[in-house]
């Protein structure tokens, strides 16, 4: 791993601010980074602190004001040569990921592979970032809009995906013509160091100015809190809890700024009669196990028509037994160990809650001990029953806890899926087409994302990604997404020696 870390350009004490260029000399107090599976250290941060950010942000202003100038087919080609970068160091960078962040290392490489998606989409984006023509009303007049590029904007991203999220965001952004300032979870800054290392590179090979990728990695109250209450960032796009996101969309809102909002999923699963329960289940299992539960598209409730129920709990208490728990670098494990040991505390206190509301422990939930789990963040996946009344199930817990509830008929199974407050992934088990199309239809689920025979996990790149209510109601990268990256502008162009006015408006001759 050291030697990994040193090809990524990781040391062992770190600078927290990087524009593209260069590193930034930052204050004394340092951040630690433990290794989630053992427990070992693997490096420091020093914490950025209010200087720190006032260079990194003027220097993107200043960058912004070259970029914009670029065409953005060329900046699509700076952006392809990053994904380029990324498929010569994605091994390397993807073990970083599972050392860092404790996912497995298919995960861990999978996600790299997720951002040289974005930029090969963003690569053609970059040649299509319309506007559209419409007839005016007034003879002798053209009209049209187009869009322009918005500014620097701030991207801050949690620690399930360290990467991923960056991608999505920073690669659309710079097609559009923004500079980019990164504000990482500080559970994961030296994957973050790493993955801005490799952008840098190709920008300074580009003979690209300081400041249109920057780094600022510390606390909330340094950085944070100044990224969102800056006038001079036109968007703020966060991906976190639903606390957080209150709290950075009311700043924001209140300066009149954007906000792209990613926040809970609480993703519920519907399975009907018809369903192929060998398909559900193993769905369900990669849902509600994969990176050990905490992803934001993680499945926490599954609703299960009350004639299969017990059928479909045999079922997955019988491949949950099989689940390999573990060292994620090995082979052969399915679940690795939560981020640290607040995340296992979380866990324990949300199954003991479940209990006191007058649900029960199916099958899991247990903290291992002992060799090889000495570094006290390993559990085993949950299934737990519960019912909708329940306010546990309406909350979402970071790990592998799994709510099974009974419904009578699909009129029932979707006024439970719906009776949550956030709204991001949800899906549908059946082989009746009347089934599938109710749950896709309006009266159906009041989610971002609404799958049929797939999990509520793995979304792909194409559509946009986000969701309703309480999950903020933010899209990144596919579709048309880009939109939220730059600033629309209406044209009206007369080519006449007339001057009519709009409505049959008359004023004077």
């Amino acid at each position: 791993m050291r030697d990994i870390l040193k090809q990524l350009g990781i040391e062992k004490v770190n600078s927290c601010a990087f524009t593209g260029k260069k590193w930034l000399k930052c204050g004394d107090e340092l951040l630690e980074s433990h290794s989630p599976i053992d427990g070992r250290l693997l490096g420091t941060v020093r914490k950025g602190r209010a200087e720190d950010y006032e260079k990194v942000i003027e220097q993107a202003r200043e960058a912004f004001l070259f970029w914009r100038q670029v065409p953005a087919p060329k900046r699509g080609e700076v952006v392809r040569q990053i994904g380029e970068e990324l498929r010569r160091r994605k091994k390397e960078l993807g073990a970083l990921v599972t050392v860092e962040n404790g996912k497995l290392l298919a995960e861990g490489e999978g996600e790299v592979q997720e951002v040289i998606d974005v930029c090969d989409m963003a690569v053609g984006q970059s040649r299509m970032l319309y506007g559209l023509t419409m007839h005016s009303e007034r003879p002798g007049h053209r009209m049209y809009e187009q869009w322009h590029p918005l500014g620097p904007i701030g991207v801050i991203t949690a620690f399930n995906f360290p990467v991923a999220v960056l991608g999505w965001n920073a690669m659309i952004a710079l097609v559009a013509g923004d500079t980019v300032i990164w504000k990482p979870s500080h559970k994961v800054p030296l994957t973050a160091i790493a993955l801005s290392q490799l952008i840098g590179r190709v920008l300074e090979a580009n003979g690209l100015p300081e400041g249109i990728f920057s780094l600022l990695i510390g606390d909330r109250e340094d950085i944070g809190e100044r990224m969102i209450n800056d006038p001079r960032l036109p968007l703020i796009s966060a991906t976190g809890s639903v606390a957080m996101g209150r709290r950075i969309g009311q700043v924001v809102g209140r300066r009149l700024g954007r906000a792209i909002l990613e926040l809970g999923g609480n993703n519920g699963i519907i399975v009907m009669p018809s369903a192929d329960l060998e398909l559900a289940v193993r769905a369900i299992l990669f849902g509600a196990v994969g990176t050990a539960g905490q992803r934001c598209t993680s499945t926490r409730r599954l609703i299960v028509h009350e004639q299969i129920y017990d059928v479909l709990v045999e079922r997955l208490t019988a491949a949950y037994r099989q689940v390999r728990i573990g060292n994620p670098l090995e082979e052969g494990v399915l679940m690795g160990p939560l981020i640290d040991i607040e995340a296992v505390d979380k866990m324990q206190k949300a199954l003991k809650e479940l209990k006191k509301q007058g649900g029960r422990v199916i099958y899991g939930g247990e903290v291992l001990k002992g060799e090889p789990y000495d570094a006290g963040t390993y559990v085993t996946p949950c299934l737990a029953e519960a019912t909708g009344a329940m306010p546990l199930v309406s909350e979402e817990t970071f790990a592998p806890i799994l709510y099974l509830m009974k419904a009578a008929n699909l009129e029932e199974a979707i006024a439970l899926h719906n009776a949550v407050p956030q709204g991001l992934s949800s899906a549908i088990f059946t082989s009746d087409l009347r089934e599938s199309e109710a749950f896709l239809a309006h009266a159906g689920s009041d989610c971002g994302i609404a799958n049929v025979n797939i999990g509520t996990s793995g979304a792909e790149i194409g559509g946009a990604f986000g969701g309703e209510k309480n999950t903020g109601g933010g899209r990144e990268s596919g579709s048309d997404s880009w939109k939220a990256y730059m600033r629309r502008q209406t044209n009206t162009l007369n080519w006449s020696k007339e001057l009519p006015l709009a409505q049959g408006i008359s004023f004077g001759d």
